[in-house]
């Protein structure tokens, strides 16, 4: 793990140390969290510096999924120099499992001579497309805090408003349970002129007076 923390320093971070295999579901990017879950893995978090090395604008990963080729292609890593990174890694992994490493480099090695392919070149290419994929996770992350940002903005107005309404609407039933009582104690006022009077007569009157309407139950 030492030595691996070694050879991400040389490439700015972009090496990731942990194997993703076992990797736990929390460790995923959360958005305003600049820290890292494990301090041995560089944060690619909105706070990291954007890495100007696309020429072209990165194609967008509907559903998370990536389109690689295009993202290198963008970063100006060409098919060619992709094709170095894709053959050497094929030659990596169709040895036996199992294969001692110092046995697996010499075995390598004589290909990458048969095929008259400098190491160096194949180097370049692989932190190249190292360099192009932290670029495209800073920028994802920056487009997501960007994102993030604003709608909490927005939900925040939401939710001001909200409270506001609530307010005027908790104030208006205040009102009308005030005016409900004040009116109620005004109609037991008037209720007994016309108790005094008597309820026949007062149905009388309803019933003949243009004015009046026949109370509703």
């Amino acid at each position: 793990m030492t030595q691996k923390k070694g050879w991400g320093s040389t490439v700015a971070g972009w090496f990731i140390v942990q194997d993703p295999t076992t990797a736990s579901d929390d460790e995923g990017y959360n958005p305003g969290s600049g820290v890292s879950s494990d301090d041995s893995v560089p944060s690619s978090s909105p706070q990291s510096p954007a890495l100007d090395v696309f020429k072209t604008a990165p194609p967008e990963a509907p559903d998370g999924k990536v389109d690689f080729d295009n993202v290198f292609e963008a970063a100006g890593i060409d098919a060619e120099e992709r094709e170095r990174v894709t053959r050497t890694l094929s030659l990596m992994t169709d040895l036996p499992p199992g294969t001692d490493d110092t046995v697996k480099k010499q075995i390598v090695m004589a290909s990458l001579r048969a095929f008259n392919v400098p190491v160096e070149k194949i180097i370049e290419s692989g932190a190249q497309e190292l360099q192009a994929l932290e670029a495209y996770i800073r920028a994802g992350a920056a487009d997501v805090e960007k994102v993030t940002t604003e709608a909490d903005q927005r939900i925040k107005q939401y939710e001001d408003e909200i409270a506001k309404l609530k307010i005027v609407m908790q104030q208006r039933v205040d009102e009308q349970n005030k005016v409900m009582a004040s009116c109620n104690s005004k109609k037991l006022e008037v209720q007994k002129v016309l108790e005094f009077f008597g309820q026949e007569a007062v149905a009388r009157v309803v019933r003949e007076s243009p004015k009046l309407q026949e109370p509703s139950h």
